[in-house]
Parts: C-alpha cells; structure tokens; sequence
C-alpha cells in the first residue's frame, strides 16, 4: 500500500471531523433529535405533522454547505470509476442496509457511538466490516 502524499491532507480530515461532530452536537442539544441522514430522510417519507420543515431545512443545507463553499474555493472533481448500474445498485443496496440496520453511518457511527450507544457500536462494527471486507475482494480477489 503507498500513499499519495500530495493528496494526504490530515489537518483538512481533522477539521472536517470536527465539524461534524460539533454540528451533529449541536443539532442533539438544541432540536434532542439525533443528526442521522437516513432517519431524518425516511421522515420525509412519513411526514408527520412539525416533522416537515427541519427535515427540509436538514436536507438543503447539506446541498447549500457545498455550493457555497463551490464559490469560495475549487471543489476538485471527483473520478467515479463505475458505472449507472452499480452506481444505482449500489446506492438501493445502502439504503435497503439502513433500513435493517436502524440507521446510517452518521446516526450509528457520529451520533450513536458519542452517546455510548452498545447497538451503534455493532452496526458500525458491522458496516465497516462489510466495507473492509468489499475492499479486499473487489481488489485483491476480483483484481479490478
């Protein structure tokens, strides 16, 4: 394994991770929900009555955050070596894994995992295992 180390930006990673868990504590403490991308989707699905409005505000903002940064800085282009189809299976098979995992990444691993949560813990143990995992065959047994 090598390292690119033109594209290593540690202190840009640690900001980044700083950032998300100042706003997802932030969210926690002021509106008690937890900043969970899935359930905050799913709940646009179900609308309740008051659920509607945050969840939209939640979503726009995490379109609007890159678009402003966009006007501040270049926003490298991102090379995505595949193709519509596992781009689709792939997103279904993500959020097919968030409905029977109760949650995605960042209510599991950001928010449940600082909560202590023992069920967050193995949901993110479980879906890094399976990232690993994937890696390893798809590079190192399927050799793609």
């Amino acid at each position: 394994m090598t390292i690119d180390w033109n594209a290593f930006t540690p202190h840009a990673a640690l900001a980044g991770g700083v950032l998300i868990g100042l706003a997802a504590t932030i969210f926690v403490l002021f509106n008690g929900r937890i900043a969970g991308i899935s359930g905050i989707l799913g709940g646009l699905l179900r609308p309740s009555a008051g659920g509607v409005g945050w969840r939209l505000a939640f979503l726009a903002g995490l379109v609007a955050a890159p678009l402003a940064y966009a006007l501040a800085a270049a926003v490298p282009r991102p090379q995505i070596d595949a193709g519509w189809g596992a781009l689709v299976a792939a997103g279904l098979l993500v959020g097919i894994g968030t409905r029977y995992g109760a949650g995605c990444t960042s209510g599991h691993g950001v928010c449940g995992l600082s909560r202590l949560s023992p069920r967050a813990l193995v949901a993110t143990l479980a879906f890094m295992g399976a990232g690993f995992a994937t890696v390893y065959v798809v590079r190192h047994l399927l050799g793609t």
